[in-house]
């Protein structure tokens, strides 16, 4: 079960990966990060990016039907996309409080958006928090 750096590292090697991070989106804070950053300050980018997902977890409009298990999460993941990126952005399920998430940066020309998903969520169901 990889930790965060690990975690980290096996998103760089996706087709496309700019840069990536694990947010703390209740704090803001980046606990840990890899590659470049959109804007070049990573903990701007983590705080900015707390913004959106705090918005996106805490809010209804986002939350799954009523034969959702209670413990799931409200959102899995939130995609961002502008001329020449993506930006995905995958909850991360803990047995404490889930206020972490995945920030993956994607090049638009070289990425590839389904496979970002799907491997943003197995590693999210692998990573090893504390």
């Amino acid at each position: 079960m990889p930790g965060i750096d690990e975690c980290l590292l096996e998103a760089m090697r996706l087709p496309g990966a700019r840069g990536a991070a694990l947010v703390d989106w209740t704090s803001g804070l980046a606990l840990g990060t890899v590659g470049e950053s959109p804007g070049g300050d990573p903990d701007t980018t983590a705080a900015e990016t707390a913004e959106l997902a705090r918005l996106a977890a805490e809010h209804r409009a986002f939350a799954p039907g009523d034969d959702a298990d209670e413990a799931d999460l409200p959102v899995e993941d939130l995609i961002i996309s502008n001329r020449d990126s993506y930006h995905v952005l995958r909850f991360v399920w803990t047995s404490f409080d889930s206020s972490v998430f995945l920030h993956l940066w994607l090049a638009r020309a070289e990425g590839n958006l389904a496979l970002a998903r799907i491997r943003l969520g197995e590693m999210a169901g692998r990573l090893v928090l504390g």
